[in-house]
């Protein structure tokens, strides 16, 4: 298991409790892979440096998890198809 960070944008036009679902669900998708969330920081909405699908800014969350390296690789493939979520980035600790 290695320690991550994964900073994930979510668009500005989802509603507040949209928003929670989606960061309840990915918390929920790295501890049913055997995995830890070692913390969730709420950044807010933030401008963009440039546009991103005609969008000027997004709500931005940082988590620190515990995951296995092949978990990653499926978890960055369920954000980019999940509808809300604007970019995400994993970076190992």
């Amino acid at each position: 298991m290695n320690k991550y960070e994964l900073l994930y944008i979510i668009s500005s036009d989802v509603a507040e409790e949209k928003r929670e679902e989606l960061i309840k669900k990915f918390s929920t998708y790295v501890e049913n892979k055997k995995g830890t969330v070692d913390g969730i920081d709420k950044w807010g909405m933030r401008k963009f440096a440039y546009p991103i699908n005609f969008k000027n800014e997004g709500f931005y969350v940082l988590m620190n998890v515990t995951m296995n390296p092949e978990d990653v690789d499926a978890m960055a493939k369920l954000m980019n198809i999940t509808e809300g979520i604007v970019r995400q980035m994993f970076v190992r600790k």
